[in-house]
């Protein structure tokens, strides 16, 4: 039967994801606020992954020695770069410990992985401004592009699960970056739906690099290299290059048949400011989220536990589906990427050494061969309730229980915990630690007098707000 070659209307997503980060007003003071401390909390993760050479690497221009008139800066370097390889290096440094912030849903993810793009391309349109005799962004425009990507990548992964057809969670930043991004820039409604158009046609990498017996460092840059897609994709469409408008579900060639198991993608709740309000810190540990309130449970255990190594009989985890699925590993362990998702390996360093830091995954803290006997004395069993608050959207929990057994018998209290700190439900408690964090960050990598100028500048909500984007972006560079 022969075909008509006739445009069908667009996808009603892309309307939808348009129209919002066009026209929504976000007046949420909490979402803002909350925006604050996740601007401060990755910015800090990012400069302490600059200790890291395995991170530093990548870094810079593609060909060395470039410098971009009116760049974006990165932080903690002297780099002045494109818009584009700009967000991959804010991206890259931001994601490579795995320690910023975090949204557990049908889909996981890290949606401050957006800010790569986003502060990118705000520094960037900034300095040409300032070039041409114009007005530069405020860093208010920072926070309410950080509260909308927020939303469209949480939202979109309440319950549209990629890791269930194996492909992975940066896909929703490329989608979130996009969007804000072409907003930034200028784009007109249509331009917008081109640009989204194209980063659902464009796909997403596969989650092959975050499982056995393939994990490895690329999850540490695959944000980075999603968000800064998201940027060049817009930036082609602010020239006029064309769009796709049944890009989800064209028949077919579609991505909802050809990569969705022929799903329809849907947004969960209508695009406000709820993720950025609801968005979980990660305080205390670099670890992935589903083993953060495990690694809590270990520490409390450690001082009854620390002298009585060799006795332990067995461990028993108690947890929840979402991280038996991604991070209950046995056998070997291969490089730091493994071992920071791997469930038992975060329990048995907890109970060893009452602590977690980057440190703990290299090479040579991993050669402790009790770790590994530790681990082979592990039991993880489901507990259905926690599987199920889990995905219920008035707790969000992310529960684990820890039990050590000894080899005459006793044991230790079941300790358990079903929010982690950093939880919107544990929210006033968590504040002063990623404070405290975001300062630890910077003393690695700057002196005293500028760490205390950055911390000044960032301490007020309303000053912050006020900032030009430079200004702000000035006070971290070497």
């Amino acid at each position: 039967m022969l075909k008509l070659n006739e445009r069908s209307k667009t996808d009603a997503l892309l309307e939808e994801l348009t129209d919002y980060v066009l026209h929504k007003e976000i007046d949420s003071e909490e979402a803002f606020q909350t925006a604050r401390y996740v601007l401060l909390d990755t910015l800090g993760c990012g400069i302490l992954a600059l200790s890291y050479p395995e991170c530093t690497k990548l870094l810079g221009p593609i060909v060395p020695g470039t410098v971009v008139p009116n760049g974006t800066r990165v932080p903690g370097t002297s780099f002045v770069l494109d818009p584009v390889r700009g967000a991959f290096n804010i991206g890259c440094m931001i994601r490579w410990l795995d320690y910023n912030d975090t949204w557990l849903a049908a889909e996981w993810g890290h949606p401050s992985d957006n800010l790569g793009g986003i502060l990118a391309v705000a520094d960037y349109l900034s300095r040409v401004r300032i070039a041409e005799g114009q007005e530069p962004l405020l860093m208010r425009e920072v926070l309410e592009m950080m509260v909308k990507a927020h939303e469209i990548q949480g939202v979109l992964a309440l319950e549209n699960s990629l890791n269930r057809v194996g492909l992975d969670h940066v896909f929703f930043v490329k989608i979130a970056t996009t969007a804000v991004v072409a907003k930034m820039l200028g784009g007109s409604r249509d331009e917008i739906i081109n640009a989204l158009s194209n980063a659902w046609v464009d796909n997403s990498s596969l989650r092959t690099y975050r499982h056995a017996p393939n994990t490895g460092s690329r999850k540490s840059w695959a944000a980075g290299d999603a968000t800064s897609r998201g940027v060049h994709l817009a930036m082609m469409a602010l020239k006029g290059e064309m769009g796709y408008p049944t890009a989800l579900s064209a028949p077919g060639w579609g991505f909802q048949d050809v990569l969705f198991n022929k799903k329809e993608v849907k947004l969960a709740r209508p695009l406000d400011s709820y993720v950025m309000e609801h968005v979980l810190f990660k305080v205390s540990f670099p670890a992935e989220f589903h083993a953060q309130t495990a690694a809590e449970c270990a520490v409390k255990l450690h001082p009854h536990v620390k002298n009585r190594i060799e006795d332990i009989d067995r461990i028993i985890i108690t947890t929840h589906e979402s991280a038996i699925r991604i991070i209950d590993k046995v056998g070997p362990l291969h490089n730091p990427a493994d071992r920071d998702h791997c469930l038992q390996y975060i329990t048995a360093i907890a109970l060893i050494k009452g602590d977690i830091t980057a440190e703990h995954y290299e090479d040579e803290m991993a050669s402790d061969p009790i770790i590994d006997r530790l681990r082979e004395k592990m039991e993880v069993v489901e507990n259905k309730q926690y599987s199920i608050d889990y995905l219920d959207p008035s707790k969000r929990s992310i529960a684990n229980a820890v039990q050590v057994v000894f080899k005459d018998g006793s044991s230790t209290e079941l300790e358990e915990c079903e929010y982690p700190l950093g939880h919107r439900f544990r929210r006033e408690e968590a504040i002063p630690k990623i404070i405290e964090k975001f300062s630890n960050n910077l003393r690695t990598h700057y002196p005293i007098k500028q760490q205390q100028k950055i911390e000044a500048g960032c301490a007020d909500q309303k000053a912050l707000e006020k900032m030009s984007v430079p200004e702000f972006v000035n006070l971290f560079l070497n």
